[in-house]
């Protein structure tokens, strides 16, 4: 495949299907030793970081398909060897040296003109020739020489880069004496202690231990296993992060991983840890994979599962395919089709050649040109059916130069010469992160101008996944005077020079950036908040910023500055709002956070300190994520913050108070392109939380099938009868170059297909900023939000609603297609059409009876926008169609 670097990053990551690799150093170890950082962080990541107990279902263990057995510090004892576990050397070539040849000769010879060409200098060695074999054999070894050659070189590039991961080098415990000493990759077995440093690869999927964190917390980036740039919290066990501080500590250290086999699910993790008489269950939390980056955390300590092949990364990879181009696999079927005028020109010949010779039993020939009496078989008028056939093979070699075996040749030199070019393109390099163009092959150069839909996601892609906290709206009041792009793009839209003009003087009015932070409205800042007539609710919403959240401050010992560490780009927008709001989040410790808040009553700045009890992280099935928290007065509270269409439906009778003028301003929010969260709290009574913390505990602690369920069913409960605060928006910026890139993609015919999780109002305008959509275009919008469907889900009929629901999207699509195959006469026959359909209407879109239909639909439309879509429904659609 191709990778490519361009000027504009999202051109970049359309083109780029291959991470490059990159080497870092190994840092010297800390003077000093270890660098404790008081963050417990045991009770923060309370779906998966828990201590949980061992259970019964952990009996699968040691049977099939979880019979892997680690002996941690132990690489070289008996018990260990005699499992022979694959190493860790990676080898992602195409060829070996003793499979080259063979190799290389099935891959030409499966080019039909080759295998023609070497029939036929086969037959040239017979008597059955008309030319000399070496005018045959020549151009034929030429061709396959010339191809293998580029074959061989394009590999020894994969075998170099194989060589440079193979020999980067890990800090790996040498044994007995406490050392952890530098060895390459390669080197690695399964059951090694090694120390990672930040910044590094890991070597191989690890058991983490510890880390530089006193709970053993590490954040990783996955970015070369998933794509994402956020960063994943991962946490060791207690009873590894207690005792395993130094490198000295792993000296004495033993213990004994019983887990899964190797397997290619990324997400998933099921063993024990045998530790002193204890058996601790592992989950995917513990696991650190193979390629992914340690950061933001000083070091780690690791003992190696799976090792070269095993790794779930390279279990997710498959040998290097035959990649055969379209233009390649076109001059096949031109070939066919020659090979057939070929044959039919042999055939009807020899059939002429037979009755002819056949009638010559006189012994006489009127053909003395072809010398008859020189040959005994091609002319005898006893076996004329034998003639016929010789005939036959003469005139295929004769007529082979109806297929030119010389423009294999030509096009094997242009593509060489065009992956030269690519490489030393200086229009594809990309300076910021200093990548140029890098063809890996040149096999399919020609494809890269044959794309006709592209699919894509917008958060990170289209958006540059940095977000800014620009407005709100508290107790039914909207602040914040930012400007975002999709404004000035419908200002654009309406067809006002004029209001762009004041639109970007009341941008420029936002004085010094903050990163995260793009707000500013006098009612709030600098503590104005207080004098505000819902000062009170205001007080409780920006609590709720600085308080529900897994983010981590980070100070600067130099400057005393607070900057903040989280796994969504959402949350660190949130802290730092809160914090230029009066609400500064400034320390972390095992059981709970402190915060600097300005004191309603006083007015004073004081610390105040909330008590973690429970964090109910969001995923994207529940689109919330709570925290429950005690403050200093002794009250449980649980703050909250979802998604708009999960929110409103949990809210309690006496806590909608503001939910009209807060509908009002998420819908402008979403007009405006921005991203929204619904903020709540409630109080909770003691006993109803013992109950809680006891279900949730014991669902926890449970490694069956559905844990899953079993959480969100109990925190579904826990969530509920809210009382709404407010709403937040943050803008994700468009990439730079998006709008003009999709503009000249969109010229050159190519479809583009955007699928988010965004509504669908901001969706629709995030597509006219980017270009997506425009004013000339025709939208075909599906959606489940009529009159009708409405009523019978308040009705709460489900049979009922679901069958109406199928109806109407089925209607929707139906109409949508008469409206692109209607006449010339009733549309102008360029006009170009943009389909938008929500994650509900999707639903029933991609039911086997109806993906068809939706696929023929979508492909007559030039956009395509599927809005409040789930992961999920983004991979059936990929799986479906492409």
């Amino acid at each position: 495949s191709l990778s490519y670097s361009s000027k504009s990053s999202f051109f970049h990551s359309f083109l780029s299907s291959t991470s490059l690799l990159q080497i870092f150093s190994d840092r010297e170890t800390m003077a000093g030793g270890r660098i404790r950082r008081r963050l417990h962080l045991n009770n923060i990541y309370a779906f998966t970081c828990r201590k949980s107990t061992f259970q019964e279902d952990h009996s699968q263990i040691g049977g099939p398909g979880f019979s892997r057995v680690v002996y941690c510090n132990e690489p070289n004892s008996p018990t260990a060897e005699r499992r022979s576990y694959a190493g860790n050397y990676v080898r992602s070539t195409k060829y070996s040296p003793a499979s080259f040849v063979p190799k290389s000769l099935f891959e030409q010879f499966r080019r039909v003109a080759n295998f023609y060409f070497l029939v036929t200098g086969i037959l040239s060695l017979t008597p059955l020739s008309p030319y000399g074999a070496v005018s045959a054999l020549l151009p034929l070894g030429f061709v396959i020489a010339a191809s293998m050659v580029k074959e061989g070189i394009e590999d020894w590039g994969r075998k170099r880069q194989d060589i440079e991961v193979n020999n980067r080098r890990v800090k790996v415990h040498g044994g007995d004496d406490g050392i952890f000493r530098e060895e390459e990759w390669r080197e690695l077995r399964v059951g090694d202690i090694v120390r990672v440093e930040k910044d590094e690869f890991f070597p191989a999927d690890l058991l983490l231990l510890s880390s530089s964190y006193e709970d053993s917390v590490c954040y990783v980036e996955t970015m070369n296993l998933d794509g994402e740039t956020n960063l994943k919290v991962k946490q060791g066990l207690e009873a590894t992060s207690s005792r395993l501080h130094e490198d000295s500590d792993f000296k004495e250290f033993k213990a004994v991983v019983r887990c899964e086999d190797p397997n290619a699910d990324l997400y998933t993790f099921v063993g024990t840890l045998h530790l002193e008489e204890q058996r601790l269950p592992l989950s995917v939390q513990q696991l650190l994979l193979r390629d992914s980056k340690l950061r933001n955390t000083e070091y780690v300590y690791g003992a190696v599962v799976f090792t070269g092949h095993d790794t779930k990364v390279i279990q997710n990879s498959t040998d290097p395919p035959s990649k055969r181009s379209r233009i390649e696999r076109k001059m096949d079927k031109i070939i066919y089709m020659m090979f057939s005028i070929v044959f039919l020109m042999s055939f009807i010949g020899s059939i002429i050649f037979g009755i002819e010779t056949r009638e010559d039993r006189g012994g006489k020939t009127e053909r003395w040109y072809l010398k008859p009496d020189n040959a005994e078989i091609f002319f005898d008028p006893e076996r004329a059916l034998m003639a016929a056939i010789y005939h036959f093979l003469t005139a295929v070699m004769l007529y082979s130069y109806f297929i030119p075996i010389s423009l294999y040749v030509s096009i094997e030199i242009v593509k060489v010469l065009q992956s030269i070019f690519i490489n030393n393109d200086i229009l594809m390099y990309y300076e910021e992160t200093d990548k140029p163009a890098h063809a890996r092959t040149s096999n399919l150069n020609e494809e890269l101008g044959m794309v006709d839909t592209v699919l894509s996601d917008k958060t990170g892609t289209l958006t540059c996944n940095s977000m800014e906290f620009i407005k709100c709206s508290v107790a039914g009041t909207g602040y914040g005077r930012g400007v975002t792009e999709v404004e000035r793009s419908m200002a654009m839209r309406s067809g006002g020079s004029a209001l762009v003009d004041d639109l970007n003087v009341v941008a420029d009015r936002s004085g010094p950036k903050i990163k995260g932070f793009n707000f500013q409205d006098e009612r709030v800042m600098k503590g104005n908040w207080v004098k505000q007539r819902e000062a009170a609710v205001l007080q409780k919403f920006f609590r709720v910023l600085a308080v529900c959240h897994t983010a981590i401050p980070e100070r600067d010992e130099a400057t005393g500055a607070i900057s903040y560490e989280a796994e969504s780009p959402d949350e660190a927008a949130f802290v730092v709002a809160a914090r230029e709001l009066g609400f500064e989040f400034f320390s972390r410790t095992q059981n709970g956070i402190s915060i600097r808040e300005l004191d309603l009553a006083t007015g004073q700045r004081v610390e105040r300190e909330y008590r973690i009890l429970n964090v109910l992280e969001f995923n994207s099935a529940r689109k919330r994520m709570s925290v429950i928290v005690r403050d200093e007065d002794g009250k449980l509270l649980l703050l909250s913050k979802e998604a708009d269409n999960v929110m409103f439906e949990r809210l309690a009778k006496d806590g909608c108070k503001f939910e009209e003028k807060t509908r009002e301003h998420v819908n402008e929010y979403a007009d405006a392109g921005l991203r929204t969260l619904i903020l709540a709290y409630r109080e909770v009574d003691e006993e109803e939380y013992v109950e809680f913390s006891k279900n949730f505990n014991e669902a926890k602690s449970s490694v069956t099938e559905d844990r899953e369920s079993l959480i969100d069913e109990i925190t579904d409960q826990m969530e509920r009868d809210l009382i709404l605060l407010g709403a937040t928006a943050v803008e994700d910026k468009l990439q730079n170059g998006v709008p003009d890139c999709i503009d000249k993609l969109a010229q050159a015919g190519i479809k583009i297909w955007v699928l988010t999780g965004d509504k669908m109002e901001t969706a629709i305008n995030i597509g006219f900023a980017c270009s997506l959509l425009r004013q000339e275009m025709k939208q075909i919008i599906i959606n489940l939000e009529t009159p009708h469907i409405k009523a019978l889900e308040k009705a709460g009929e489900k049979d009922v609603t679901e069958q109406a629901s199928r109806e109407s999207v089925v209607k929707q699509m139906e109409e949508g297609k008469a409206l692109i195959t209607r006449g010339p006469s009733d549309t102008d026959s360029h006009e170009a059409f943009a389909l938008i359909i929500d994650g509900k209407s999707l639903t029933y879109a991609l039911e086997d009876d109806f993906k068809n239909k939706f696929l023929d639909l979508a492909t007559g439309c030039a956009s395509v926008i599927c809005c409040r879509s789930s992961p999920k429904q983004k991979a059936l659609i990929f799986f479906y169609f492409f």
